[in-house]
Formats: structure tokens, C-alpha cells, sequence
């Protein structure tokens, strides 16, 4: 049986030409080699994966060949090529720093540093994880590092690059290696699987390569454990299941769910997702995802952020077609706030579904997705007037997508009084109506929308070009602060509050004041909004506005709390027992 050679070792570059998604360092390693400008110390820094340790042994590969290419590469033929091919080069060295950390592993290179090469023409010291040598090597390295002798040439590799002292890094030409691109690790694997006779999709390239997540070794062994486990006829479906990755079937059918408002589908489809075994977070990472490659698909010009196979870009421009840019920049809030707080809830599955609801009700708030079936006409001002009163319990029709009052002829209040149900007074809402709007969620998801001319308040206050009296404001105020019983410290506050209404050409504002310059931001800058769309509901206007200020210092009552103060009060209001108390000698401190 032959010796199994893994990819990530049989397909390691050995020339600049072959490295991976590093141009721009291997021509400037190659240009500072034509010209003779060689540093004593260079600097690898980069994550895992990217080509460090392998561009540094291209390097001093390539310094010691005798016989180079015209190109700048190694010739592989030459003494020196073949001795480190076969791994007995004397001229190339290296060092694991994780293993050898001390200063006495560092007096034994420095040791060694003075021996000149046998072959070629410089000794290149390579040292891998350098961050992980102590600070007493690293303070031992200094010197010889800073003046090596002429033959000897350091590249120091790490991941950590803020780990290594200032001192060491100013000694060094420093060298930031890039993560590789999903694009150049499926065409390097495209290359790979054809020399190993392997058949695979597209669609299966582009999922090891997120797996890898830019590191062109990782991909390999992630492709060498696939073909383990398919064979040689590799399928997409045999990729998902043994990388356990989540298939991109889920996302669309959960944005298709969204879209139509059928949160069951959306909540069926997670408790299939979890039934798999998936882990949840990383489902809601997966969902974002998905949204935000939606966006880029939808905006034109940014085709180059979408790292997908041209089958699935397809897809994803089509189902992008049919979303609302709006929606999908709220449904991309929804799921970073449900990210952000999953690891702190008490039921993360609750706290999933919960956002998943929400993204289902996005697009019922008031914006409605394309739809190749025409959206009905609305009602007329007489058919609305003429509409018959149910007196019995029924079930509420299918709700009928908003339209802006200003495109909706305005109703008389004559024929708005004939059509409400009787039992109601003005300003009062039937409870069907409240159910409807109970069931809801758009309250809890917009932000102002709520407190502006948002459609769900639009469609409790009617079309009324007259500004409410201000008796009638002062009247509406306290059933605004019995809607607040379950704050106390609210509703006292708005209870005793004290009023004043400053009135404009085509609004009022109601002015209520707060003891104190904290209170006033508390309520500014969390109940406000909500106040004043209350409000607006109660008065049946949408041209009322609120304003907090604060009580004057001169207006304020003063509290007496201390017992001397006390007597001063009373002995300034009554002279006789100012008299007293100096005729009995009190001491009233």
C-alpha cells in the first residue's frame, strides 16, 4: 500500500508562482531579491493557514539557488534546491518557538548562528510562533538579531503579531499576510480535486471554502475529510451532513415564510433545524447572513461582495427582487439584536422564536411585499357609510392592505357616526377593532413609526382638518394617565401634573412640567413617543404634540424636613414664640 500524503502537505506551493492569495508579498520578495536588497530579519505575521511558514521557505529556497529562472523562482535542480527538497539542507533552518522559549534555547541559536553555510549562500533561521518566546529570550535575541553576521537571515513567523515586544518589531521588515478568498481557495481546490480524479460541484467548493473561513489549509483538510466520507463522487447533500453545515434551503424558505407573514412555517422550520442537531446561534448567524446577502444582491454594483456560485446568485438576485430594502434592513436588526442577547437569556429557543415572530409580522406593519395578485380596491366614502353592522360575534375578515389617508377621500364625520357600531361614542374603538390591532406586533418593532403618521395609527384617527379645542385636551388628560396604572411613578407624575397648551397655525402642543431636570430626560427619552401617540389616539388628532419642562425654582413648594428649621419656620411666622424662646434661652440648633 503507498504512503497516504495529505493535500495540505502533497500541494504545498514551492514557488512564488503557487502561492495562494499573497501576490503582492511574493513580488516584493522576488523584486528585493533581483535587486540584492535583503534584510537580516523578516517578520510573517497573519492567521493560520494563509502561507507564512511557506513563503518562507520559497524565500530561502530561492536566496541559495545557483541557478535561478528568469522569473525570479528556484529551479529545483541545483545542489541546494534538491538538498531541501529531500530535507537535509544544512543552509535552512527551523525553529518552533513554542518549544524552545528560553534564553537558553536562544544562546544555543545564537550559537549557531556563526557556523557559515556548507551550500549556497546564507543560513536562513526560520522561527515559527515567535510570540511565544519569554520576555528574557526575547531580550536575549536583541542583539543578534539586530546585528546577525552577514551570512545569517531571520523570518520570524507568528499569528499573534501584538504579542511581540516594539523593540523586535522595529528590527524587523514586517510582512501582513491576507486571508485568503473564498473565490481563490474553490479554484485552488478545483485544481486539487482534478489531480486527485475527484468529481464535485461548485456548490460543494464554495461550502468548504466558508468552512475554512480564509485559510487555504484548513480547506484542504476539510476536502480530504469530504472525500473520505463521500468518495470520489462527491455530492453537495454528503457535504452538508458531514460538515454539519446549515443547507441555504432553510434561509430561503424562512425569508419566503417572512414575506408572506406565516410565522408557524418559519417556527416549524427552526424546530426542524434544531430536530438536526444544528445549533441555534449558529442558525441565527446563518439567518443574517442570508439577509444581509440579500441586500448586496438587491443594490446594484456590489456583485463582487457576494462570495456564492453563479447558480445561487441567481437565487438570491430573485428572491431579493421581491423584498423591500426596508424590511430587510429591519429584519437584519432583528436578528443582531437576537444574536447579541442570546447567550443572556433564560430560554434561548423562546428568545429564537420570538424574533422569528417578529420578522414574520415585519411586512404587516404596513409595508406589503410584491405580489402578482392585484391588492383590492379601497372603499368609498359611501360604502364605507353603508357598511352593515354585525351584532353578533364573527369572525373578522381578511385584513386589507393600508392605504395613506392622503390618498383616501376624507369621510364625513356624518357618515363616520352612521357606520360605527352601536355602543360607541366618538373617540372610543369597537372591540373587533381592538383585537385586530392588538394582534399586531408592528407596535413593538417600529421605532417611529409609532409616534409619527405611521399606518396603524392612521387608521384609528380619522381625517379631521380641525384642531381640538383646548378644553377638550385639558379633559383627555387624565384618561392618558389612567392608561398608565401599571406605572405608578408615571401616572402620579402625569396625574399631578400641571398643563398648558401653546397653539400654531396647524398644531398644538401640550406643555406638562416635571419636578426635575432628571426626570425630564427620563421621560424624553423613553416615554415621549409613546405618550404622544396615546395621546393623539385619546383626542382623536394627529396634530397634537407633547413637550416636558421643568417647574421653576420659584414655583416649586418648599419641604421643611429638619426640626430647627422647623422652629425657624414657626418663630418667623409668630412673634410670640420668638419671644419665648429668647426669654427661656432655647436653643433651637
Amino acid at each position: 500500500m503507498a504512503q497516504y500524503i495529505v493535500s495540505a502537505r502533497k500541494y504545498r506551493p514551492d514557488s512564488f508562482g503557487t502561492l495562494i492569495g499573497q501576490d503582492n508579498i511574493a513580488l516584493t520578495l522576488k523584486n528585493s531579491i533581483l535587486r540584492g536588497q535583503l534584510a537580516h530579519a523578516y517578520l510573517f505575521c497573519g492567521p493560520r493557514g494563509v502561507g507564512k511558514t511557506t513563503t518562507a521557505r520559497i524565500f530561502a529556497k530561492m536566496i541559495n539557488c545557483s541557478d535561478p529562472t528568469g522569473d525570479m523562482e528556484p529551479c529545483g535542480k541545483c545542489e541546494s534546491c534538491l538538498s531541501f527538497a529531500e530535507g537535509r539542507s544544512y543552509c535552512i533552518h527551523e525553529l518552533d518557538a513554542a518549544s524552545n522559549n528560553g534564553v537558553d534555547d536562544i544562546k544555543a541559536l545564537m550559537d549557531q548562528v556563526r557556523i557559515p553555510p556548507q551550500v549556497g549562500k546564507y543560513s536562513v533561521y526560520i522561527i515559527d510562533e515567535v510570540h511565544m518566546l519569554s520576555q528574557s529570550a526575547f531580550n536575549a535575541f536583541l542583539k543578534t538579531l539586530e546585528e546577525p553576521p552577514a551570512h545569517a537571515i531571520f523570518i520570524l513567523a507568528t499569528t499573534e503579531k501584538h504579542k511581540i515586544l516594539p523593540t523586535i518589531l522595529s528590527r524587523c521588515q514586517t510582512y501582513d499576510f491576507n486571508r485568503i478568498t473564498v473565490e481563490n481557495i474553490v479554484r485552488n481546490l478545483r485544481i486539487v480535486a482534478s489531480g486527485e480524479g475527484v468529481s464535485i460541484d461548485d456548490e460543494s467548493l464554495h461550502v468548504i471554502a466558508h468552512k475554512a473561513d480564509g485559510a487555504m489549509r484548513d480547506a484542504l483538510t476539510i476536502f480530504d475529510q469530504t472525500v473520505a466520507f463521500c468518495g470520489t463522487d462527491v455530492r453537495y447533500d454528503d457535504v452538508l451532513r458531514n460538515l454539519n453545515v446549515l443547507d441555504y434551503e432553510y434561509s430561503f424558505s424562512l425569508v419566503d415564510a417572512f414575506l408572506k407573514g406565516d410565522w408557524s412555517s418559519a417556527l416549524l422550520t427552526f424546530d426542524e433545524i434544531l430536530a438536526k442537531g444544528f445549533n441555534a446561534l449558529h442558525f441565527v448567524a446563518a439567518l443574517s447572513s442570508h439577509l444581509r446577502d440579500l441586500l448586496v444582491s438587491k443594490s446594484g454594483g456590489l456583485e463582487a461582495l457576494l462570495e456564492l456560485p453563479d447558480s445561487l446568485k441567481k437565487r438570491y438576485a430573485e428572491q431579493a427582487s421581491r423584498c423591500p430594502v426596508p424590511f430587510l434592513y429591519d429584519a437584519l436588526a432583528v436578528t443582531a439584536q437576537c444574536e447579541s442577547g442570546y447567550r443572556a437569556s433564560i430560554n434561548p429557543r423562546l428568545h429564537i422564536e420570538f424574533a422569528l415572530m417578529r420578522l414574520s409580522f415585519l411586512l404587516k406593519g404596513g409595508q406589503t411585499a410584491p405580489s402578482a395578485v392585484p391588492a383590492p380596491a379601497p372603499r368609498t366614502a359611501a360604502q364605507v357609510a353603508s357598511a352593515p353592522v354585525q351584532s353578533g360575534p364573527s369572525v373578522p375578515p381578511e385584513p386589507v392592505p393600508s392605504v395613506q389617508a392622503s390618498a383616501t377621500p376624507a369621510v364625513p364625520a356624518s357618515s363616520a357616526a352612521s357606520a360605527r357600531p352601536s355602543g360607541t361614542t366618538e373617540g372610543q374603538v369597537p372591540a373587533r377593532d381592538r383585537r385586530s390591532r392588538s394582534a399586531r406586533p408592528a407596535a413593538s418593532l417600529s421605532l417611529k413609526s409609532v409616534m409619527e403618521a405611521s399606518p396603524e395609527t392612521s387608521d384609528i384617527i380619522a381625517d379631521n382638518d380641525s384642531l381640538p379645542e383646548d378644553s377638550l385636551l385639558k379633559d383627555k388628560w387624565p384618561e392618558l394617565a389612567k392608561q398608565y396604572e401599571d406605572k405608578p411613578r408615571l401616572a402620579s407624575m402625569l396625574t399631578t401634573t400641571e398643563l398648558m397648551i401653546e397653539s400654531g397655525e396647524s398644531s398644538k402642543t401640550v406643555v406638562f412640567r416635571v419636578v426635575n431636570e432628571a426626570q425630564k430626560e427620563w421621560v424624553e427619552s423613553k416615554l415621549l413617543h409613546d405618550l404622544e401617540g396615546n395621546y393623539r389616539r385619546i383626542v382623536g388628532s394627529m396634530k397634537v404634540y407633547l413637550r416636558v419642562s421643568v417647574v421653576p425654582d420659584e414655583a416649586k413648594e418648599r419641604k421643611i424636613y429638619m426640626p430647627s428649621d422647623q422652629a425657624k419656620e414657626l418663630m418667623s411666622e409668630n412673634d410670640e414664640v420668638k419671644n419665648l424662646v429668647k426669654d427661656l434661652g432655647l436653643d433651637i440648633k
